[in-house]
């Protein structure tokens, strides 16, 4: 397997990529293959997350950040109106910096289970 396939991930960015290809360069094919796997079924997509923040315009504040396992986050969000809208236009001129945090956590997490790092 070759890295094209991190390449194919929606939205990936190459800061990403080359991240997945420096903790998977000594991932076996078939280690690679499983985290692959594991990886795109958890992974969370930028342009998602910034959809789900636009929600907050709407009156839904907080649904990115239930996305991104943040309740808590997402709890305060939607009480509070997404802090008067001011957190949720932070978060919207900062979601791929979230989404970046969300999936880099999520990668360790998965190369861990697998025994590799």
């Amino acid at each position: 397997m070759n890295d094209f396939y991190f390449a194919m991930l929606p939205g990936i960015d190459h800061e990403e990529m080359i991240w997945l290809e420096e903790l998977t360069k000594k991932f076996d094919p078939e280690a690679r293959k499983k985290f692959l796997y594991l990886y795109q079924s958890r992974r969370k997509d930028p342009q998602t997350i910034l959809l789900t923040c636009l929600l907050g315009f709407v009156g839904v504040n907080g649904v990115h950040r239930f996305l991104l396992d943040q309740v808590l986050w997402g709890l305060l969000f939607l009480f509070t109106g997404g802090f008067c809208l001011i957190g949720t236009i932070i978060d919207a001129v900062n979601y791929r910096k979230l989404t970046w945090e969300y999936n880099k956590q999520v990668s360790m997490e998965i190369a861990s289970m697998t025994g590799r790092v």
